[in-house]
């Protein structure tokens, strides 16, 4: 009698709801935190899990390298590990802000009052067609109520795509980048930093976005090609000995210029060191000076130190103790006033023609002035060439002088830097040559940390500052709450031992509107999901986490950042082990991004092809190597939702032969295929335990199709015949491969394994036992492979006589090896049964062949 639990038309469709709502109710992922104490941080498999950017949409990369995490977590925990597997969602930051001001069609205005009926003009904005000109100016924390409103709607769409995909995440284990536990975490560890002199405040040259407003770290940066041209221009000697043509592709700077370089060695330029020449247009006397980063064979081997066009104007300016002559303000126009050092009236009214100007408009003007002057020589050179933007931005950065605040990544302190290629070293890196990308980010440092930003949704950095007599701030007299405070935001909350009348009054306080930088945030990822300093029990059993899982290109920004927290905090690393999965490109093997207009949304896919399929595609790629996806034939994704199709038929037959009482192998072939399985299951438990999940699938699936195409095919008839001394065996040996082999591929299949396990077993194939392997083996993995090779020589014989399979054979000889012939011998009735033979003789050969075939009559 037909088992009731099986269905007659086994599918893939519906799966993934019906087992997701199942596995919710029976807290399939649950964290067991009471096992979890029993079996101590030993038996605890935990996961730095990456926290998607709550604004927009999830791409194909998302699934990609998620699956991949998912398979290593649902593996170890099959191998009885107790697993913390959380969630969380990065929801502060630029891209959010971004997003609301053009979903809304509004902008952040801090002096406005709160408005606790506004309503916004719109929603639904496009993320491209609302101008800012176009925006409602809203108060501050309108704003932010806006961001909060649109990310908890972002973050349960990805929720429940994320559901969809299988995931085995525990959804009561989560976070947001801007919760309140998540800001009091942010804020203790940066006064932690700031009490220990890791963290700092200065003012500096600074990388600044003009459309976002803000500073930019160094991990932020992004080198893209663009058009430019080399202009010419002639410094006057102040001896009066002729000219000095430097080439500048930054001409609307002259105003800013502080000095002259060439390569101390560049003997063209060596009489010139000490001297002084005088800038065009504005007439400012400027030294010539010497450095080795002055490059000789660059245009005219000596040019112009400006404050600032580039980085290494500012390495110029610091190691030659210039003077700073900012002419460009923060929204990236030129200041109105010009720098004390234009003193002449010609300089002063070539400086108002410039006053107000857009970088593009200043660069224009200047080539004219410069060009009525007769101090541009030729005319301008067209290049391209690389120039830093904002990873997010659309415009050039600018180099602006501003206050901000910074922590200590070993830039400058050689002895951290080492400690932190040190604690690199010593975790496991998936694969190894990831670890070089660190290493080389990390020598490669040129300034610490830059984590302020003046934004308005993200974590306020907790501090005040002492006013002195003239309500002026005294930078030296940083005011901190106590710890039993937070979470605080300065701008509205008082800092100990003044009243909220002091505010903004002389001899009171100023409270610091700056935000962090959403990295100073994701860098407590392990703190956050692990309760530090809020759950110590839980830090303590779960810390420090085994597997960081992240993509390639946030090596510098999320990994580097996460491990120097923890150096800092702990003197420790923060996991044993870090995944580093590859991009996703396009057909032409290009990265998909946003930017480029080539991103893939999974949810189409995933309802087309379904999850298993989805997740097959991602398993089949190693950690560290890209994969190319083209949406339009997906060609990998299709042969998973075979694999899935077949999974679950192939298991609806096997149940169909019941297993009697008692049974036991007793046939050879039955024995060689349970060997070549448990071969099967040693190698795919190393590659999992080594986080190579596409070895650990492809081992599998091989003798999957092996399984289902030959040793299926060859004892399907034996395994019907209730009066076959071997119906038993046959029986038991599929019933035990189906039950392993639903284990070995139910990190990937997800839902089509669990479905198929539901039909036989209790309880959940995610929280089975992973297969395990005899000590000792009984059966000769020899004799499969050997009638496998006879079952497909029998079939090719049959197709080549234009003869149906079902055709019977009268008689053949099978020609091969001794070992070979021994090996078909003693599965000789299984042969003869599927390939519906009379009679096999044997001859020897050194290769198997199938000779002297005779197929028997057809019947009119």
């Amino acid at each position: 009698m037909a088992d009731a639990r099986i269905p007659d038309k086994p599918a893939l469709e519906g799966l993934e709801s019906k087992w997701d709502d199942a596995w919710k109710a029976q807290r399939t992922y649950a964290f067991d935190r009471a096992r979890a104490a029993e079996v101590g941080k030993a038996g605890i498999f935990s996961v730095d899990t990456p926290p998607p950017t709550a604004s927009g949409s999830l791409h194909i990369g998302h699934v990609f390298s998620f699956t991949h995490t998912d398979l290593k977590v649902r593996f170890e925990r099959m191998r009885g590990k107790t697993v913390f597997y959380p969630m969380g969602w990065d929801d502060n930051g630029l891209p959010t802000e971004r997003r609301v001001q053009n979903y809304y069609g509004v902008r952040c205005d801090p002096s406005l009052p709160y408005d606790p009926d506004f309503t916004p003009p719109f929603e639904g904005g496009d993320n491209k067609s609302s101008r800012a000109a176009d925006q409602v100016p809203i108060s501050r924390r309108n704003f932010i109520e806006l961001c909060e409103r649109l990310t908890v709607e972002d973050e349960q769409h990805f929720e429940a795509l994320f559901r969809q995909l299988g995931l085995s995440v525990d959804w009561t284990q989560t976070y947001r980048t801007i919760s309140d536990d998540t800001i009091r975490t942010s804020q203790l560890a940066f006064l932690r930093n700031f009490e220990r002199g890791e963290a700092y405040q200065d003012l500096a040259p600074t990388m600044w976005d003009i459309d976002f407003r803000t500073a930019i770290a160094q991990a932020e940066l992004e080198e893209r090609e663009q058009p430019a041209a080399f202009h010419r221009v002639a410094f006057h000697r102040t001896d009066g000995a002729g000219d000095v043509h430097i080439e500048t592709t930054r001409p609307e700077l002259l105003a800013a210029c502080v000095a002259l370089v060439a390569h101390p060695d560049d003997e063209r330029y060596q009489p010139l060191f000490g001297t002084t020449v005088r800038t065009p247009l504005f007439d400012v006397e400027v030294p010539v000076l010497a450095h080795p980063l002055a490059q000789p064979d660059k245009g005219s081997g000596i040019a112009m130190i400006c404050t600032f066009g580039d980085v290494t104007d500012i390495v110029w300016w610091r190691e030659l103790q210039l003077p700073n002559r900012t002419i460009l303000g923060l929204d990236g126009r030129v200041v109105p006033d010009a720098p004390d050092a234009i003193t002449t009236d010609a300089g002063k009214a070539a400086y108002a023609e410039l006053a107000g100007k857009t970088v593009f408009s200043a660069k224009k003007r200047v080539v004219e002035l410069l060009q009525e002057s007769g101090e541009l020589v030729g005319d301008p050179k067209p290049f391209t060439h690389v120039v830093k933007f904002y990873e997010k931005g659309d415009r050039p950065m600018e180099i602006v002088s501003t206050r901000q605040w910074y922590l200590r990544n070993g830039a400058r302190d050689e002895a951290l830097r080492e400690q932190l290629i040190a604690l690199g070293a010593e975790m496991s890196w998936h694969p190894d040559f990831m670890r070089v990308r660190f290493e080389n980010w990390t020598n490669g440092l040129t300034g610490d940390w830059l984590v302020s930003r003046q934004r308005f949704f993200g974590v306020p950095i907790p501090v005040w500052y002492a006013l002195d007599e003239n309500g002026e701030r005294d930078y030296s007299r940083v005011l901190t709450p106590d710890q039993a405070s937070l979470p605080v935001d300065p701008s509205t909350d008082v800092p100990p031992g003044y009243t909220a009348g002091q505010r903004g009054m002389p001899g009171g306080f100023d409270g610091e509107n700056d935000i962090f930088d959403t990295w100073a945030t994701s860098s407590l990822t392990p703190q956050l999901a692990g309760g530090w300093e809020r759950d110590p029990e839980l830090w303590n059993l779960v810390a420090p986490f085994d597997l960081r899982p992240q993509g390639q290109d946030i090596i510098r920004t999320w990994l580097f950042s996460t491990l120097l927290r923890s150096a800092l905090e702990d003197d420790r690393v923060p996991w044993t082990d870090a995944a580093i999965s590859g991009f996703i490109v396009d057909p032409d093997r290009k990265k998909m991004s946003k930017s480029k207009g080539n991103v893939v949304t999974p949810a189409d896919i995933l309802a087309q092809h379904g999850s298993d399929a989805v997740r097959y595609w991602a398993a089949s790629s190693r950690l560290g190597t890209d994969a190319a996806f083209d949406p339009q034939n997906p060609t990998q994704i299709k042969i998973g939702r075979r694999l899935a199709i077949k999974v679950l038929n192939a298991a609806k037959f096997v149940l169909s032969f019941p297993v009697p009482e008692g049974a036991e192998i007793t046939h050879a072939l039955d024995a060689s295929m349970l060997a070549s399985l448990h071969a099967v299951v040693r190698e795919a438990t190393k590659a999992f335990e080594n986080y190579d999940h596409a070895r650990a699938l492809e081992v599998t699936e091989s003798f999957f199709w092996t399984f289902c195409d030959d040793y299926l095919e060859l004892v399907k008839e034996r395994a019907y015949n209730q009066t076959d001394v071997g119906q038993a065996s046959a029986a038991l040996a599929l019933r035990v491969a189906l039950s392993s082999l639903l284990r070995l591929l139910a990190p990937v299949l997800a839902f089509a394994a669990e479905e198929a396990w539901s039909w036989f077993n209790e309880g959940s194939v995610h929280n089975a036992e992973w297969p395990v392997t005899p000590e000792e083996e009984s059966g000769d993995t020899a004799v499969l492979t050997a009638v496998s090779q006879a079952l497909i020589g029998v079939r090719r014989a049959k197709t080549e006589a234009k003869a149906s399979q079902k055709t019977p054979v009268a008689s053949l000889t099978i020609a091969g090896p001794a070992a070979t012939l021994d090996a078909i011998r003693v599965a000789e009735g299984d042969l003869k049964a599927v390939g519906r033979i009379a009679e096999i003789s044997y001859a020897d050969a050194d290769a198997l062949a199938m000779t002297d075939i005779v197929l028997a009559p057809q019947e009119d």
